[in-house]
């Protein structure tokens, strides 16, 4: 679940950024508030909190949805903070493009993280 959270968050900043290099800086705390068992299907749900120089601070929710009756509970939710990185690595400005259209940060944006299938969809295996 953790992993997906990272996954999500990392993709979601990358979208947000216009770029494709965001690594994690940071997650705040993560309180399981209801449980997740195998084979539940869970939406992952992100907005944009801030953004600084070089990073941007999303908020994730994570909430479990059920297919017989399309209620959601909410299982988590958590800040995280990812950093542009360059090529070698070392953080770099965001765009001011960027920094402007998060001045006010948008609506939530819904994340599904992605099975292995899905993900050799984008990877191109």
């Amino acid at each position: 679940m953790l992993a997906w959270l990272d996954e999500a968050g990392a993709i979601f900043a990358c979208q947000a950024c216009d770029t494709p290099r965001m690594v994690t800086k940071k997650i705040s705390e993560v309180v399981f508030n209801k449980p997740v068992r195998p084979g539940q299907i869970i939406k992952i749900y992100g907005q944009v909190k801030g953004v600084g120089n070089r990073s941007i601070t999303i908020r994730l929710e994570a909430r479990r949805h059920s297919v017989y009756n399309g209620s959601q509970r909410t299982v988590l939710t958590t800040d995280m903070t990812f950093v542009r990185i360059d090529g070698d690595g070392e953080a770099i400005p965001l765009s001011e493009k960027v920094k402007n259209k998060y001045r006010d940060p948008e609506p939530t944006i819904e994340m599904v993280p992605m099975d292995d299938e899905t993900k050799n969809c984008y990877e191109g295996d």
